[in-house]
């Protein structure tokens, strides 16, 4: 069976060493996020994870959820104990306002926990994440009635939510939709139509499930600027906070996926249903947008969390596994042959995972802190600062760590030989699950158009400026450090390469869209690798100084800077392929007729 062990040690030296999070005290929540509150926290999420999530993830993926014949589904054994586990032990609302029941402490820490959730089952994680994403929504666009309805039972976890957008013939293409919402002159509008591929859509997991639902009211206009955002309780809620009949959704059936099989994925038939308008009419995707983005963050973390969880197996595996002798040599001579991971190319494929991994997590953790400062902070310029980079972010963080998070798992499945390719191994889920990340929340094709098309450009470039100027002053100013002069020379080069990237499409995109649609997706990857280097650059820059601290860390800390050191050697140089490629243009691309295919 499968192992996973979260990691928390990884966690807290990017807390208090790299991003220090008590530079950030003077921001609401984070006072009673000290250090030691912090790793106490993030143990006992490990020990959930660990010993509760992640003995159901084969099973669950082995079994499946069933509908019946009612419309209702079972969820597999053991997962509706296991999100009351996390459900009573407060997890839900970790980072909630406490007037609604929660515990008010930084957002980032709940990131960190949806890594280990999403590494343990992600399958299962997806319930209890689905339903964080609808508590941001209504927070910031729900009314005081609905907040006062549906988020005390929500953030306790008695409730879970959902979010209902695609449709069976449009997709990210949302002005496509025909969900109807007719007013019933109570306040209330009765919608209909049909939803597919909802996550969570129906369970027995909750007494109640919330469905966020996209919907066009009668007489509004075509496309985007016509849609409105509804809530569609499963169980209307009478005044009194109680439960009455069911509304008129249900489930028409499940999905047959190639992964996540323990996540009822779920056409969703509306008959009429009672919803009630969130935010204003016809500016529903402005309020959807609240949870997409938390969704594509959180998608992200499944792409690293994938990669975490299949690397750690392949190690295990590699640690173990006899075969062959090492180039140099018998290295256990008593055995009938050295374990595979002596051998070159099986560390290149190990120390490519690895290394990607940690910057990823710095990548997570970094972002989650600038979400914390987005909303927390009442600095207006600090605020706008980090909801620039949130924007620049949020489609690098999902496209690339969603793509390399797939990339990684096929290659720890590559350590096991043909056990890879064997259901009880474990390794061939991890690549199933993973390969959704890459699709939903919009695919890595729109996420890099996204980046291209509107990040780049917005308020005349300053956010991409900003950052150009942040890694560019860090370059700087350790040009001279003897310690670092693995990390910034190769940082500074591919900075270069990415500046050049973005000066190509001010020059050959503006007449010419296709260029930029082109190049989107390498220019997505290599703004991202430049993003992990100075990620790498960070880590490095605490590494070398917590060595000094003594301690009994140097040996971790060595084994830090060697695993950065291969990412600057071996991954790093990638931004030259990419800019190649950016540069080559469109027309070649374009030029095949369509018959041609």
């Amino acid at each position: 069976m499968p192992v996973y062990k979260a990691p928390v040690e990884d966690v807290m030296f990017l807390l208090n060493d790299v991003f220090p999070i008590e530079r950030h005290n003077n921001l609401p929540g984070f006072a009673d996020a000290t250090p030691d509150v912090v790793e106490a926290i993030l143990a006992e999420g490990a020990k959930l994870c660990e010993e509760v999530f992640t003995p159901l993830n084969l099973s669950g993926d082995q079994e499946g959820c069933t509908r019946n014949a009612d419309g209702s589904v079972t969820t597999p054994k053991g997962f509706k104990d296991a999100y009351e586990a996390y459900a009573s032990g407060g997890w839900m609302g970790l980072s909630v306002p406490e007037e609604f029941g929660g515990q008010g402490l930084p957002s980032v820490l709940n990131t960190i926990m949806q890594e280990f959730l999403s590494s343990s089952n992600l399958a299962l994680a997806m319930y209890p994440g689905l339903t964080q994403g609808a508590i941001a929504a209504l927070l910031v666009h729900g009314t005081e009635e609905q907040k006062r309805t549906y988020l005390p039972k929500m953030v306790e976890g008695a409730w879970t939510g959902t979010m209902n957008l695609t449709e069976p013939h449009c997709g990210t293409d949302l002005g496509l939709l025909k969900t109807k919402a007719v007013p019933n002159g109570d306040g209330s509008y009765a919608i209909s139509g049909t939803k597919i591929f909802i996550s969570a859509g129906e369970h027995d997991m909750a007494e109640n499930i919330v469905h966020l639902v996209l919907a066009r009211i009668e007489g509004a206009p075509q496309g985007t600027k016509g849609i409105s955002l509804f809530v569609v309780p499963k169980f209307i809620v009478n005044d009194d906070g109680s439960l009455g009949d069911q509304n008129g959704v249900s489930c028409g059936s499940i999905e047959h996926k190639m992964g996540i099989h323990g996540n009822a994925t779920c056409v969703m038939n509306y008959d009429g249903a009672k919803g009630w308008l969130v935010g204003q009419e016809n500016r529903g995707l402005n309020a959807m947008f609240v949870m997409m983005n938390e969704a594509r963050l959180a998608v992200g973390v499944q792409g690293l969390a994938q990669s975490e969880v299949a690397y750690q197996n392949a190690v295990a595996y590699a640690k173990d596994r006899l075969q062959g002798r090492s180039l140099t040599g018998p290295k256990f001579p008593d055995k009938v042959a050295d374990p595979i991971i002596v051998h070159p190319d099986v560390r290149r494929t190990l120390l490519s995972i690895k290394s990607f991994n940690e910057a990823a997590r710095a990548l997570v953790v970094w972002t989650g802190l600038n979400s914390d400062i987005a909303h927390r902070s009442s600095d207006d310029a600090q605020r706008q600062t980090a909801e620039d980079y949130m924007g620049l972010m949020t489609p690098v963080v999902k496209g690339v760590l969603t793509d390399l998070g797939f990339d990684n798992a096929v290659k720890a499945q590559q350590m096991f030989g043909g056990h890879g390719y064997i259901e009880e191994w474990g390794m061939s889920q991890f690549v199933r699950d993973a390969r959704i990340a890459m699709i939903y929340e919009g695919a890595n094709g729109i996420q890099a158009m996204d980046l291209v098309g509107r990040k780049l450009g917005k308020d005349g470039g300053r956010a991409i400026m900003t950052f150009f100027n942040e890694v560019g002053a860090f370059c700087q100013e350790n040009a001279d450090d003897e310690n670092l002069k693995g990390f910034v020379a190769p940082l500074q080069q591919g900075l270069g390469h990415l500046q050049q990237a973005t000066m190509w499409f001010m020059q050959n995109a503006m007449a010419k869209p296709d260029n930029a649609g082109a190049g989107a997706t390498d220019y997505m990857h290599l703004f991202g690798t430049v993003a992990l280097g100075y990620m790498w650059a960070k880590i490095a820059k605490a590494a070398h100084a917590k060595k000094s601290q003594g301690n009994g860390v140097a040996e971790k800390m060595d084994a830090k800077l060697l695993t950065g050191r291969f990412f600057m050697e071996r991954m790093m140089p990638e931004t030259s392929v990419r800019l190649a490629r950016i540069s080559s243009g469109a027309d070649v691309t374009m030029a095949m007729p369509m018959e041609a295919f």
